[in-house]
């Protein structure tokens, strides 16, 4: 509740404050009507009111606004108008306010700098953004000066000076050596707040001349470094113990001033030896639990969110075991202004009234003044209506001329506070934004909620009308709700009909018809019942239900609450549920659920599924239920409950089942109670006040639950104070300017006592007020309007009856509502790290602009175009959520060689914030993907076409195509693999001098400066030369192959054959006669047979003769005499064999016989790749031999 003001203009502006709360008009969120309605400016996004810019990139200055009819806007820098169109390099967003300074083409930030402010104007009134002060970052070197050497005692103190450059925005400091290694800090040394490096002694160990301060400026990415300092440490023995002396700050008093909220940093830096330890202390007070920390080895106190109650003297003590050393720093918190009541949005009728009320708090307290439309409001338009009371503008009988927009400013030393407001006076005629001739639909004995959503200005009156000529609607058995909507509570069949609607005010009348229809109840009139069958039986369960004729319903089955088994066994009817065969996986409960669009009601039994009994048989069964309940002992929390158990039915009873009933809360449902072993008939159970007890006992033993017993006699409790709270209360803003506490009601007997109701109080968190409260009854929730944005809250629920109120409960925090996220995160960085892959940095924005939970950052990215193509197409963006306060992520499924665009939003429970300035990046070139198609074509006996396209996805710039082939042979091996490099502006080759009537299997990629693609595979076949005649292929070169004819199952070559092999034979025998009488072959013949090397003597191994030298004339054919098995003619058998042909031993014939040696030349052995065929020599080749 509001705290009471002892002067009479307080409280006359508090009971207008209450009136306008009633009488201000609720604008319905209705798209159309929203679209309609004229409404005054509201600056919806703004850059920070300190805006430090990077001076090589473009200045974007923010200013959104929106209302009806949409905004124009204007700028003033330093105070005066600022004319946009007389400067080229400053222009305009189209829609927008937002300014955009181009500094990358030739413009000066520097020219730039100074205090901005945006104006929204239309015509309802102008809104106002904060003064934006535009600078530009620096980042000075380092100034030149001459740095002597320190020379320092073993023990001494010493203090490395940085002096860093100033920039804007400061620089952070750090140490290190030439290595560019951080240099190691402790106890003894240490860096300071001002970036100094204090020794509190030097040892030898600190000897070295690469002490260098660095200054990095994150805004520019830049580092500056000062010149090296260098330190020789000189011992002297002994070395002198000292006691602690501060060498900062200096002196033994000092002062601090710190604002409301920031962090307060202390630090005390003591010279000793040995090293003195710094100890922290409050002067007549704690330090601060859950906000104090201790850094720099405890030299440096860091209190977080401080406030006004965090002033004091703080001492700090630096004690070794010679003496110590103290400081005392008296701490000053003042306070910028914050908000206690931030002025809100008013619409109001024509002779209305309603106030705007401004309150802010701070250190001094600030000073609130009023500006109207911008222009402050002593020198503002006057109106009538219109009268200022300090922190409240009071409104009384407006008119539409009233409508503007108001600023509320407040200001001290430390800073300001600037809220937009405005006031919305309307004359609108009623309208039903309610659909007509909507229909409902409800079931007999419900209620009837018949919607009436209206708007008018003034507020209209709703009337309901029941039927053409019906009177107007009252009574009890009607419930009007202020939002227009008619509650029929109990809506029976003759409620059915048509439902007019009527809103009037001064400006005029109109109504909306609605229909109800009531239907009768779905109902299961014949429900499933318990079965025990024994296995292998068959059981059903019946489920016949009565519905409304107008209503069609489905029927479910469900098995232990899951969908039934996928089992033809299972067979569902149209009134029951068969089980065909039953097992033991079958025992369970089993559902019958009968929907409608209206209703949903259901039915459940168990099935027990028992061993098949042996002869005779022994009936198994659940337990008879429990009789003969008895009440004694009664008392006002507990009662003995005492019972017979019924026939255990041949299986003992493991447990009893004890439920109770509340005929007062809930008559009719049954509870659980408790539960006590079988052996057991007596219980003594707990009771809760204002409860009427009746209790049941359910017996269970192996086979299942007995049907419960009757009832026993009721027993009720007496009332008592609650003894409980409201559970998971909890505290969360569904709008920026409220907090929605919710709650779990307590249950019925819960309440103890009758007239259960909640005290729910609250008040805001770190902040010297005092508790809120109201009392409600029948809810879980209540609103608290008017809050800041996403403040902490204690919040706290006690429930109370007519005896009194419920133990004290316990406190909970809460936050009043998010709102969207102010900034962008800025310094956003992105390293490629492969074609496909990259890494996104970004900084974290400013815990406070987030004005939510902080639940992550979004990176959006799409591609631009592809570098190689240059062809745009349809933008598809990318998102990816890295949760908390990440700040980075990496990009996976890029598409190399392609141009891509980026930017990140931060993320709380409200939305996205603003995107930031979009970043481009390039990934680079990756390989190929396979070519598009390979087709070969027009073959000829010794050539084939090939074509192709390129691959679909070059992923960079093609340097050419590789073409890699090889012949196959009848049993599919593969022969040599010849390779071919083709240009890559080519999409077409001619192959030419292979082999006719032969296989080639032919691989295709593609290839840019990173590597091959993925390749392509084809086969092919040259035709047949239609001879029949096997030619050499002279000049065939690489792409020559072995020549076979596929005829082997032809009957004419078989014929062939074997006329081959006979002749073969005869000359065998005739040679080997020759040879025994002492012939042989003449020189000339020898002559003769060089000059045609297709005629030439047939090796035995493969079917050809073999020679023989003169030498060996007369000597008889010796064993290994004959060409070896690897096609080659040893030089000491013959002086004048095959091998002169060719180039040394490695002369080689064709799989026909033929050498080949003196065509082709020395040929070196072919990679794995192919295979030579080892297949027997072929008749035919032998016969081409002779030819």
């Amino acid at each position: 509740m509001m705290r009471k003001k002892s002067i009479s203009a307080s409280k006359a502006s508090l009971v207008l404050f209450l009136c306008q709360m009633i009488s201000a008009l609720e604008v319905p969120l209705d798209s159309k009507l929203l679209e309609e309605l004229s409404q005054p400016p509201t600056i919806t996004q703004q850059s920070p009111k300190d805006y430090i810019v990077d001076p090589r990139e473009n200045i974007v200055i923010q200013c959104e606004a929106k209302g009806k009819p949409p905004p124009s806007f204007s700028w003033t820098r330093n105070g005066t108008h600022f004319d946009i169109d007389k400067d080229a390099q400053v222009t305009m967003k189209p829609n927008s306010g937002t300014l955009v300074i181009n500094i990358m083409n030739g413009g000066k930030a520097e020219a730039y700098e100074g205090v901005y402010q945006c104006t929204a104007r239309n015509e309802r009134g102008a809104a106002i953004s904060n003064n934006i002060v535009i600078r530009p970052s620096r980042s000075p070197l380092w100034t030149k000066e001459k740095l002597e050497p320190n020379q320092v005692r073993e023990g001494d103190s010493l203090v490395l000076h940085c002096r860093p450059p100033v920039g804007l925005p400061p620089p952070i400091i750090f140490w290190m050596d030439n290595a560019f290694q951080r240099l190691p800090q402790s106890e003894r040394v240490s860096q300071g707040l001002n970036g100094d490096l204090y020794f509190s002694n030097v040892q030898p160990e600190d000897t070295r001349e690469d002490y260098i301060c660095y200054a990095r400026f994150n805004h520019t990415q830049t580092i500056q470094q000062k010149q090296p300092i260098s330190v020789k440490v000189f011992s002297t023995k002994p070395v002198t113990e000292r006691q602690p002396v501060l060498l900062t700050p200096t002196g033994s008093t000092s002062t601090k001033v710190e604002l409301r909220g920031n962090v307060l940093l202390l630090e005390c830096i003591a010279a000793g030896l040995p090293t003195p330890v710094i100890r922290w202390i409050k002067e007549g007070g704690e330090l601060p639990a859950n906000r104090t920390f201790f850094e720099n080895f405890k030299k440096t106190l860091k209190i977080i969110d401080v406030s006004e109650a965090d002033s004091g003297n703080y001492k700090c003590i630096a004690r070794n075991i010679l003496g110590s050393a103290h400081h005392v720093i008296s701490v000053t918190v003042k306070a910028a202004p914050y908000w206690i009541t931030a002025p809100r949005n008013l619409v109001l009728s024509p002779g209305e009234d309603g106030t705007l009320i401004c309150r802010a708090n701070g250190n001094p307290k600030p000073n609130i003044s009023w500006l109207a439309n911008g222009v402050p409001i002593a020198i503002a338009p006057e109106d009538p209506s219109r009268k200022v009371d300090g922190d409240t503008i009071i409104f009384s009988h407006v008119q539409e001329r009233s409508s503007a927009v108001y600023q509320c400013n407040a200001s001290n030393e430390y800073g300001y506070l600037l809220a937009n407001a405005f006031v919305n006076v309307l004359a609108e005629p009623p309208r039903i934004l309610t659909s007509a001739n909507k229909l409902y639909q409800v079931i007999s004995d419900s209620p009837a909620l018949l919607d009436c959503a209206y708007f008018g200005s003034p507020k209209p009156e709703i009337e309901w009308f029941k039927g053409v000529k019906g009177s107007i609607l009252r009574g009890n058995e009607y419930i009007f709700h202020d939002n227009g909507t008619l509650e029929i509570p109990v809506a029976q069949k003759d409620s059915t009909g048509t439902y007019t609607c009527v809103a009037r005010n001064e400006l005029g009348k109109i109504q909306n018809e609605v229909q109800l229809e009531v239907k009768d109840p779905t109902m299961i009139i014949k429900q499933p019942e318990y079965k025990v069958v024994q296995r292998y039986g068959q059981v059903s369960f019946e489920c016949i239900i009565k519905h409304d004729s107008t209503l069609l319903p489905a029927v479910i089955w469900l098995k232990d609450n899951d969908e039934l088994p996928d089992d033809e066994r299972f067979l569902v009817g149209k009134d029951n549920l068969t089980i065909m065969n039953v097992t033991d996986r079958d025992d369970g409960t089993y559902t019958c659920i009968v929907n409608t669009t209206l209703d949903s009601v259901s039915a459940s039994a168990v099935l027990t599924v028992v061993a098949a009994p042996p002869t005779p048989a022994i009936i198994y069964a659940r337990p008879n239920p429990p009789f003969d309940l008895e009440l004694t002992g009664q008392l006002e929390r507990s009662v003995e409950l005492s019972w017979i158990p019924g026939d255990e039915n041949n299986s003992p009873i493991t447990n009893f089942v004890i439920e109770y009933e509340d005929g007062l809360h809930e008559p009719g449902v049954w509870h659980y109670q408790t539960e006590v072993p079988g052996t057991q008939t007596t219980v003594q159970l707990k009771l809760s006040p204002y409860v009427n007890y009746s209790f049941r006992v359910i017996a269970v033993n192996e086979i299942g639950r007995s049907q419960p017993s009757e009832p026993s006699e009721q027993y009720l409790t007496k009332s008592a104070n609650p003894d409980e709270n409201p559970s998971n209360v909890q505290g969360i803003g569904s709008e920026p300017d409220n907090l929605v506490i919710t709650w779990e009601s307590l249950k019925g007997f819960q309440s103890n006592g009758p007239g259960l109701q909640y005290k729910v109080s609250w008040r805001q968190k770190d902040v010297d007020d005092e508790w809120t409260s109201v009392i409600v009854a029948n809810v879980s929730k209540y609103i608290v309007s008017g809050t800041p944005t996403f403040v902490p809250y204690e919040i706290k629920v006690q429930a109370l009856n007519d005896l009194g109120y419920a133990p004290e409960p316990s406190e909970v925090i809460g936050h009043s509502g998010e709102d969207l996220p102010m900034v962008a995160p800025g310094n956003v960085q992105v390293h490629v790290v492969n074609s496909t892959l990259a890494k996104v940095h970004w900084d974290p924005v400013p815990l406070k602009t987030v004005r939510g939970h902080l639940q992550g950052y979004k990176v959006y990215y799409w591609k631009v175009q592809s570098l190689s193509r240059r062809s745009r197409r349809h933008v598809e963006k990318k998102i990816l959520t890295f949760r908390g306060n990440k700040t980075f992520g990496m990009l996976p499924g890029l598409e190399p060689y392609s141009s891509y665009k980026l930017n990140v939003r931060v993320v709380n429970g409200k939305g996205e914030g603003p995107a930031s300035p979009d970043k481009v990046f390039k990934t680079p070139e990756g390989v190929p993907s396979s070519p598009s198609f390979l087709k070969i074509t027009n073959p000829t006996l010794d050539s084939l076409t090939l074509e192709w396209g390129s691959p679909t996805h070059p992923n960079g710039v093609l340097t050419s195509y590789i073409l890699k082939f090889q012949p196959i042979n009848n049993t599919h091996e593969l022969g040599p693999l010849v390779e071919i490099r083709i240009p890559a502006n080519e999409s077409s080759l001619i192959l030419k001098n292979l082999n006719y009537s032969t296989r080639y299997k032919f691989y295709f990629n593609a290839q840019t400066s990173v590597g091959s693609g993925s390749q392509i595979t084809e086969e092919a076949v040259t035709i047949m030369d239609e001879a029949g005649i096997l030619r050499p292929a002279v000049g065939a070169g690489k792409a020559m192959a072995s020549r076979q004819v596929d005829i082997a199952t032809q009957g004419w070559f078989i014929g062939l054959m074997c006329a081959v092999a006979l002749l073969i034979l005869i000359l065998l025998i005739v040679c080997f006669i020759r040879r025994n009488k002492g012939g042989k072959y003449p020189v000339k013949e020898k002559e003769d047979a060089h000059a045609d090397p297709e005629i030439q003597p047939m090796k035995e191994d493969d079917g050809t003769f073999g020679e023989y030298s003169d030498a060996e004339d007369h000597k008889p054919l010796k064993k290994g005499s004959r060409t070896p098995s690897d096609r080659t003619v040893k030089k000491e058998d013959s002086d004048d064999s095959l091998v002169d042909y060719g180039e040394g031993v490695n002369g080689q014939f064709n799989e026909d016989g033929s050498f080949i040696g003196q065509y082709s030349g020395k040929k070196e052995k072919e990679p794995a790749e192919g295979n030579e065929s080892s297949e027997a020599p072929s008749p035919v080749n032998a016969m081409n031999s002779f030819v």
